[in-house]
């Protein structure tokens, strides 16, 4: 399975995720899906994390619920969709923690960066197995579509 991404679109995400540093950064991946499993985003919508007010967002991120359903309405009108988050790793590896996994849903794609001292480092995604246990890696494709 891929994600292919515009170089555009990738260098936005790794912006903001950056300025949210030392906080993980968080938004919505906004496309469509493809043939045979690919999915192609057209642009990132960046939403905050909740996490901020309560003092953890340095290791955890969370969307609002409501978030997801005004984005999801917003997009339903210009025929695309949430095809997954972005979020970032501070000081960390791109690489889903147990959090993730428990907070992620087997439909979305998980594109994680690393962000290391303030800077955007390694990029990948991933998608939770159907049977919740683990995520599987994807592929990533920043090119124009």
């Amino acid at each position: 399975m891929t994600l292919r991404i515009e170089p555009s679109v990738l260098e936005a995400i790794r912006g903001a995720l950056e300025a949210a540093y030392p906080a993980e950064g968080c938004g919505f991946l906004v496309g469509e899906a493809g043939e045979n499993g690919e999915a192609v985003v057209r642009r990132h919508e960046p939403v905050h994390n909740q996490r901020v007010e309560a003092g953890s967002a340095r290791n955890r991120y969370e969307i609002a619920p409501g978030d997801f359903l005004t984005t999801e309405k917003k997009l339903r009108r210009e025929g695309l969709d949430i095809l997954g988050t972005y979020h970032s790793h501070p000081d960390h590896p791109a690489k889903p923690s147990e959090y993730d996994r428990e907070h992620a849903w087997p439909w979305y794609r998980y594109l994680i960066i690393s962000v290391e001292l303030g800077v955007a480092r390694d990029v990948r995604v991933w998608q939770l197995a159907d049977d919740r246990m683990g995520f599987e890696e994807h592929t990533l494709n920043v090119g124009d579509s």
